[in-house]
């Protein structure tokens, strides 16, 4: 006598960010799966829209929602030279979470296993067969939801013990210029030309998308944010003193800030609730690029469910954490230059190379020529003493995502 099929597995996938609509879309795509996104009801839960940068070869599972894109980089150097960088066979792209949004819930409406729930979610816990999730509905009404996996992107409260912890953060304007002021062939990637902090690094960050419009952006990796007056006069000094755009309209404004730690995020919070995205580790510490490894991450485990394994994979690796953990100490400790260090990795390492390098899909002997172009003496002695240091607890920042 025949069995009947198998059901397929019931997963929860809570927040409806890069992270959460990425993983459901892959495993709709690749299924047979249930999937159910928990996204919160409108309100101060909703985060605002946000800019999310990657360079991809290609053609892109997201394209339809891909806003700009650009063949060239460029990196202003703190002594002002430029270097104008190709990174083909890639190219840099720009995504707005709103029409990445869009794009992805219309094609989980699609799908057989897929739906997007408006709720608030609360209590996650174990329960015989899977895990079981307490949410609120916007009319107050309570809602269970039970499956047999459930994926929290949703933000941590607590981040964990690390040794470094650094912020980016950083205000960003969509301007509108009365002259054509802006190539649109060339994103500037980090202008570091603009004053420097006492303590980490500051750049500047231009995205054209069109000859008078673009995202310009004030960034800084420090231990403590701005206050909006003082990003307002950061952005304001860089976009007339340096870049010269003389009169422009701010159209609209953006805002953020991501942890940069080597703290061990936990991937597991029960039997079967997993964390995914920044709260499980995502966002590469040295950088805050994100988005490029969500979308590995999210291949990653549905693969690993597909094939009926009791656990997932990290978003990155063991090397690429501990090659960030020394460059963050070294940042941090002052003992390496951020202007000069950024700006002597693009200009003597090869960009596909470098790009590479920064997503972390680069292998041990292209990383131990990356290590040779970096200054050996200080980064010597940061990875000596990073084995002795104890990890300690951090101030939670303020709510944010990566740009990246």
């Amino acid at each position: 006598m025949s069995r009947p099929p198998a059901e397929p597995p019931r997963v929860v996938v809570l927040g409806g960010g890069a992270a959460g609509l990425s993983l459901a879309h892959r495993l709709v795509e690749t299924g047979p799966a249930t999937v159910t996104v928990v996204e919160p009801p409108d309100g101060p839960l909703r985060p605002g829209e946000r800019t999310w940068c990657f360079w991809e070869e290609g053609a892109g599972d997201f394209d339809e929602a891909v806003e700009a894109t650009w063949p060239l980089l460029r990196v202003h150097g703190p002594d002002g030279g430029a270097l104008t960088l190709d990174p083909a066979p890639m190219r840099y792209r720009m995504i707005r979470s709103g029409a990445f949004e869009r794009l992805v819930r219309a094609r989980l409406a699609d799908a057989p296993g897929g739906r997007t729930v408006r709720a608030t979610a609360g209590a996650v816990r174990d329960v015989a067969g899977g895990a079981e999730v307490r949410c609120t509905t916007a009319d107050g009404r309570p809602l269970t939801l039970r499956a047999r996996h459930v994926f929290d992107s949703r933000p941590p409260t607590l981040l964990p013990p690390a040794r470094t912890q650094l912020l980016q953060h950083f205000r960003g304007w969509f301007v509108r210029t009365r002259t054509a002021r802006f190539d649109p062939a060339v994103a500037e990637l980090m202008d570091f030309r603009v004053p420097q902090p006492s303590h980490g690094l500051a750049f500047g960050y231009v995205l054209p998308l069109a000859e008078d419009r673009a995202l310009v952006e004030y960034t800084e990796f420090s231990r403590t944010p701005l206050t909006g007056t003082a990003y307002e006069a950061a952005l304001g000094h860089y976009a007339c003193e340096i870049l010269g755009l003389g009169g422009f309209d701010v159209e609209s404004a953006e805002q953020g800030v991501i942890p940069m730690t080597d703290a061990r995020f936990p991937r597991r919070t029960g039997a079967s609730v997993f964390r995914i995205g920044t709260a499980g580790g995502a966002t590469r510490p040295a950088t805050g690029y994100t988005f490029a490894a969500v979308q590995r991450h999210s291949r990653a485990v549905a693969a690993a469910l597909r094939e009926g394994r009791g656990t997932v994979p990290p978003p990155h690796g063991l090397r690429a954490r501990a090659m960030d953990a020394v460059v963050l100490r070294a940042l941090d400790t002052g003992r390496i230059d951020g202007p000069v260090f950024f700006t002597d990795l693009f200009r003597r390492t090869p960009t596909p190379l470098l790009l590479r390098f920064l997503d972390g899909t680069t292998s041990i002997q292209e990383e131990w020529g990356i290590g040779l172009r970096t200054p050996i003496g200080p980064m010597l002695r940061t990875a000596i003493e990073l084995p002795l240091l104890r990890r300690r607890a951090h101030p939670v920042p303020r709510a944010g995502e990566s740009r990246r």
